[in-house]
C-alpha cells in the first residue's frame, strides 16, 4: 500500500443490496437475479466501514470529504427491510446524503409519500424511448407502471431523475424521453451509453460507433438548449458524462471509478464501478480502508498521468483520460484503451 495518504474530494458508494428484480431488461448489466442477500446486520457492518472511512478523513486529516450513497439492486423495493435501511440513512443525513435507483414499478402513492419524508437527494427511474421501444427492452407494461410511479414521486415533491441508456436502436428517441421528462415535470433527464455486460453481454453490436455517438450527443445538446429556454418547466438535461463535454464545451468528464466512486455488491464484493465488474476484494473479509488503499487497480484508475491507448496527442488526454472506461473494459477487456465511441481517438 502506498505510504502517502490520498484523500478524494468525495466518496460516492453505489450499493447493490439485492440481486432480485421483478424485470428482465435486455440490456441489464446484472449477471444473475438470485443469490444470498445480506441480512440487515451485515448491511450495518458495511455501512459502518463506509462511515469509518469518512470519519478518518474528516477527523484525522481535517478534510471534509463529502459522502453519498446511491442504493439500488436488482430492485431495492423488493426487500422487506428496505425502509428500515432508508430510515437509518435519514438518521445519518449529517454524515452522508443518499439517493435511490429503482425501476419504479413497485412505487405507489403511499411509497412516494414515505420517500418524501426521508428526503433523498433524488430518486432515479429509467425510460428507454417511447412506450413500444421501452416495453420491448424492459417488459410489457413497464412504461405505464414507471410513468405512474414518476407522477406519484413528483406530486410528493421528491426530486426525480430520468435516465436513458443509449444504443443504436434507440438513441434517436432521446427527444421523446426529454419531452416525457418535461411533461412529468422531473428535475433532470440524463443519459449514458449501453455497456454490453451481464444480461446484455451479447449486445456489442448495439454499441454506438464514433459517428453515432457524436450524432447522439448532438441530439442531447439540442434538447439541453431547448430545456434552457423553457422558463415555466425548467427540466435539466444533464450532460456531464463521457465525451459529452466535447460538444457542450463544459468541464471535461473524467471516469471516477475506484477514486470518488466505489461499488459494493450484495455479497460484499467491492468493484471500482458496477459497469466495470472487477472484484478487488470483499468487505466481509477485508476492510474498506484496506481495499480502498490496497487495490492496485484503484491506484491505476486514479493515476492522473496515465494516458489511455489511442488518446496520445489529444488535447483532452489528461482531463478526459480515455472517456468511458467501463465501455473500453467491456469491449476490449482493458479500461485503459480509448473510449470505443470517441471520434477523436486514434484507431
Amino acid at each position: 500500500m502506498q505510504q502517502n495518504i490520498y484523500i478524494p474530494r468525495r466518496l460516492l458508494l453505489q450499493w447493490h443490496i439485492t440481486n432480485s428484480c421483478n424485470l428482465r431488461c435486455s440490456h441489464c448489466y446484472q449477471e444473475k437475479y438470485s443469490g444470498d442477500e445480506p441480512d440487515f446486520q451485515s448491511m450495518m457492518y458495511i455501512l459502518k466501514q463506509y462511515e469509518d472511512l469518512l470519519s478518518l478523513w474528516r477527523l484525522n486529516y481535517k478534510t471534509p470529504v463529502k459522502g453519498h450513497i446511491t442504493i439500488t439492486g436488482g430492485e431495492p423495493f423488493l426487500r422487506k427491510d428496505f425502509y428500515d435501511l432508508l430510515n437509518v440513512f435519514y438518521e445519518k443525513r449529517s454524515i452522508f446524503s443518499f439517493a435511490i435507483l429503482t425501476n419504479g414499478t413497485l412505487i405507489d402513492r403511499q411509497d412516494a409519500e414515505k420517500i418524501s419524508k426521508l428526503n433523498p437527494a433524488f430518486v432515479q427511474v429509467s425510460f428507454e424511448g417511447d412506450r413500444l421501444t421501452h416495453d420491448k427492452i424492459r417488459g410489457q407494461g413497464s412504461f405505464d407502471s414507471m410513468n405512474t410511479a414518476v407522477k406519484h414521486l413528483v406530486r410528493s415533491r421528491v426530486k426525480t431523475s430520468i435516465s436513458f441508456t443509449a444504443h443504436k436502436g434507440n438513441f434517436r428517441e432521446f427527444p421523446r424521453v426529454a419531452a416525457l421528462g418535461r411533461k412529468l415535470r422531473v428535475n433532470k433527464v440524463w443519459s449514458d451509453r449501453l455497456i454490453p455486460s451481464g444480461e446484455g453481454e451479447n449486445l456489442s453490436d448495439l454499441v454506438p460507433d464514433p459517428e453515432e455517438t457524436l450524432n447522439f450527443i448532438n441530439i442531447m445538446n439540442k434538447e439541453r438548449k431547448k430545456a434552457r429556454l423553457s422558463f415555466f418547466n425548467p427540466v435539466q438535461v444533464g450532460m456531464n458524462r463521457a465525451l459529452q463535454f466535447v460538444v457542450t464545451g463544459g468541464r471535461p468528464y473524467r471516469c471516477s471509478a475506484g477514486d470518488t466512486l466505489i461499488t459494493v455488491m450484495p455479497d460484499g464484493d467491492l468493484y471500482p464501478c458496477r459497469r466495470m465488474p472487477v472484484k478487488v476484494g470483499n468487505l466481509n473479509e477485508t476492510s474498506l480502508y484496506d481495499l480502498y488503499y490496497g487495490s492496485d487497480l484503484f491506484w491505476t484508475l486514479r493515476d492522473r498521468k496515465r494516458v489511455s491507448s489511442g488518446c496520445e496527442g489529444c488535447s483532452f488526454s489528461n482531463s478526459c483520460r480515455g472517456g468511458l472506461k467501463c465501455l473500453s473494459y467491456s469491449m476490449t477487456g482493458d479500461p485503459f484503451i480509448a473510449d470505443p465511441g470517441c471520434w477523436l481517438a486514434k484507431r
